[in-house]
Formats: C-alpha cells, structure tokens, sequence
C-alpha cells in the first residue's frame, strides 16, 4: 500500500504564511476604514452645504425669542430688585441694621486683609533671617577692620612725630 504524505511544513514557510495572511488582513482593513472616511466626508460635506444654505434662516430664528425676552427679563430683575431694595430701607430701623451690616462686613474684610499681611510679612521675615545674621557678622568684622585700621593710623602718625 503506498500511502503519500505531504512533506510537512518547514517553521520558515509556516511564518512566511502567517506574515501573508496578517499583511492581507491589514490591507483589507486599511481598504474598508479609506471607504469609510470617504464615505463620511461626503456626508459631512453635504451636511455642511444644508447648514450653510438654512444657517440665516435659523439664526433669524433662534434671536427673535432673545430679542423679546432679555428686556423682559431685565424689566423683572429691576423690578424684584426695586422690591427687595424697598423692603430693606422701608424704616429707619431697617435702614441702620442694613448699614450695620454693611460696616461689619467691611470691617471683616479689613481684618482679614490685615492678617494675610502679616502673615505675608512673617513668611518675609523667616526667609529673610538667614540673610541677617550673616550680613550683621560681616558688619561686625567691617567695624573691627575700622577700629583696628584706626588705631594703626594713630600708632604710624605717633612713629611719624617721634621721628620728625
């Protein structure tokens, strides 16, 4: 009985088949996504074209309702603000409480200027510390250079009279 086999596969042909059939998948998916954006341009072209051609048109359409209502609605902000303005000065009472508030508010703002000032100028302080110490080290020593400097004038002006 003759029995032929087929020759079995090398591992080189078996990864040149499996490169084949990637590149193949690849370019079928590169052809469908091309299809596609063509396909979704054209759309997005024509939809542009609508727009342009109604956008007067529904601009025209969507101010006319604004031009009615914000004056509207300004009249009733006023309006509700002219209420609530009467309802806080209605009596003097009213009217010093209101300016009592008022001046306690101020003077919590004023407070609270007034500490992050200080705290500014502490954190200004402690960064400047460092620096002070040394500076008044250096003028310490300038001072000892002068006294010294001035004493060693007056010792050479003394050897300058005992010579003359």
């Amino acid at each position: 009985m003759a029995t032929t086999a087929t020759p079995a596969s090398t591992p080189a042909q078996k990864a040149a088949a499996t490169r084949k059939k990637n590149a193949v998948k690849r370019s079928t998916t590169a052809k469908k996504a091309a299809a596609t954006r063509r396909e979704n341009s054209a759309a997005e072209q024509t939809g542009r074209v609508k727009q342009e051609i109604r956008t007067p048109i529904k601009r025209a359409g969507e101010m006319a309702p604004k031009v009615v209502l914000v004056p509207v609605g300004a009249a009733l902000v006023a309006r509700d603000e002219l209420a609530n303005l009467r309802s806080h000065y209605s009596t003097r009472r009213k009217t010093e409480n209101e300016l009592h508030r008022f001046e306690r508010r101020g003077s919590s703002a004023v407070k609270k200027l007034e500490r992050d000032l200080r705290s500014a100028f502490k954190g200004i302080e402690t960064r400047t510390e460092p620096v002070t110490k040394p500076v008044e080290l250096v003028a310490a020593r300038v001072e000892n250079v002068v006294v010294s400097g001035r004493s060693t004038a007056a010792k050479l002006q003394e050897r300058i009279a005992s010579l003359a």
